[in-house]
């Protein structure tokens, strides 16, 4: 395989083939498929605490509530049986549709990147505006553009799922793409819901005031730590999430381009994996990894850079139209 990308198709593949053996199986191997798809939703849980800004510390959790449900009915209720369906009337168009979905992520990526280097003009209205005019509304459109992110990035974890079971029956591939959708869900807003509460977790221990063994102290100063780089991660947090968008999304091209007989440019990627791995004495697997990764990431940015000036006609126009 040409990438990181492409290693965990293959690795759902095998899991898939072995979690139809059995019910026992499918459970256990399609939590192990959801793990390695989780990466797809990287950029998801980077993202998603910005939905909660502005709000007061006990609307936090709700909210991340609402949205987790929405997720699961975006997998669910709309995308399982769509896929189900689309596996059963039209497979062919599981890769054009995984590619399709390999541009936006790349076009998300390299948005963002190009957002670092020319930031749009800050808006002069106040963001907390809506939070104190209208709190319930303002909540819901939060909640609700938090589910149509959510809504693109589960199809191509469906996709990639669906791509990677093997032929069997209906209910095994319902069980795996269940499985995979609920455990993806539950583990990425888990994660978002302990980020979001870092910092007043950080900022309860910062106001402890037991020294017994010394241990409030500590407390103390771990608790203005985590206050302190909250932020700091958040970036770190952002920046992994971009890079990992554009890295998904170059290997899916790159992966579907492969199936379609244009195989060149995953036979470059392999091949120069293959002599980093070759070059260095130890970690060979993991420099194979990143150079991988980072060719497939390469391929993604510039896609996405060449996205961006269609997505903005295409959306000026519709604009103008509306």
């Amino acid at each position: 395989m040409s990438s990181g990308l492409l290693a965990l198709l293959d690795d759902v593949a095998s899991i898939a083939k072995v979690a139809a053996a059995s019910i026992d199986d499918v459970a256990a191997q399609a939590a192990k498929a959801g793990a390695k798809a989780a990466g797809v939703v990287i950029d998801d849980a980077a993202v998603t605490p910005r939905y909660v800004v502005g709000f007061t510390a006990q609307r936090e959790l709700p909210i991340i509530a609402k949205i987790t449900v929405g997720s699961l009915k975006n997998k669910l209720i709309f995308l399982l049986p769509a896929a189900l369906l689309l596996g059963w009337l039209a497979p062919w168009a599981i890769t054009p549709l995984l590619m399709v979905g390999g541009i936006y992520l790349c076009f998300e990526g390299a948005e963002k990147v190009l957002e670092v280097f020319f930031p749009h003009a800050e808006e002069d209205s106040d963001p907390d505006a809506g939070v104190l005019a209208e709190p319930a509304k303002f909540e819901n459109e939060k909640v609700q553009g938090a589910i149509r992110t959510d809504f693109i990035l589960s199809a191509e974890i469906m996709a990639i799922t669906l791509a990677a079971i093997p032929s069997t029956n209906v209910l095994t591939q319902a069980a795996i793409l269940a499985m995979v959708g609920i455990g993806i869900t539950l583990g990425v807003y888990g994660v978002v819901a302990i980020i979001v509460k870092a910092d007043d977790f950080g900022l309860a221990l910062a106001r402890t005031k037991g020294s017994f063994l010394g241990l409030g102290a500590a407390s103390r100063a771990f608790g203005r730590g985590v206050v302190t780089g909250m932020p700091y991660f958040l970036n770190a947090l952002a920046a992994v999430g971009t890079a990992a968008m554009i890295w998904v999304g170059g290997g899916i091209l790159v992966h579907g381009l492969e199936t379609f007989g244009y195989g060149e440019p995953a036979h470059l990627i392999e091949a120069a994996a293959e002599k980093a791995a070759h070059s260095v004495p130890v970690a060979g697997e993991l420099v194979a990894f990143l150079v991988s990764a980072a060719a497939a990431g390469l391929i993604g940015l510039a896609v996405g850079l060449l996205a961006i000036p269609v997505v903005q006609k295409v959306a000026g126009k519709s604009h103008a139209a509306s």
